[in-house]
């Protein structure tokens, strides 16, 4: 009788452990996969953060550039005309042309619309030149990756 028992008991806890292995196999990938999603959304929202990070620097850069070039600007204008008057020579004025060009995209960049200007030039690039943004091979996938992953791993495996 205890022989009988036993050998129903055994094979319970067979089909038992078979089933839970089963379910491990099952909510295994599942596991992973939710990790891996939460991996690459905090890997974008990072990548989101340091790019307005260098973004706030570049317009930040640019302000204090024109602070600088703005007072030599200042300085090269007013000694520049004051020689042109004094030797009577209007081509004295001719460097101010590009120097005012540079005053006026620095202060664009630092102060004005130029960053929401290339932006929606961005936006529109994005949406009537698909095919020029195109990358070799096509899109990266997860899947790409995971495969990639999984032949890198096999490779150190193997040795």
């Amino acid at each position: 009788m205890g022989f009988i028992f036993s050998k129903s008991m055994n094979e319970s806890m067979k089909n038992q452990r078979e089933f839970m292995l089963m379910s491990a196999r099952l909510q295994y990938p599942v596991k992973i996969l939710f990790s891996e999603v939460n991996k690459l959304e905090r890997q974008l929202i990072m990548q989101s953060e340091m790019r307005e990070r260098q973004m706030a620097m570049q317009i930040a850069w640019s302000r204090e550039f024109l602070k600088y070039f703005g007072t030599f600007f200042g300085f090269a204008a007013i000694s520049l005309t004051a020689g042109a008057i004094k030797k009577k020579k209007p081509a004295f004025l001719v460097p101010i042309v590009p120097l005012s060009f540079i005053l006026t995209y620095q202060y664009d960049l630092g102060y004005g619309t130029l960053l929401e200007r290339m932006k929606g030039e961005a936006e529109d690039i994005l949406e009537t030149e698909k095919s020029k943004l195109q990358l070799p091979r096509g899109m990266i996938t997860f899947e790409s990756i995971e495969k990639a992953r999984k032949e890198q791993s096999k490779f150190f495996i193997d040795k």
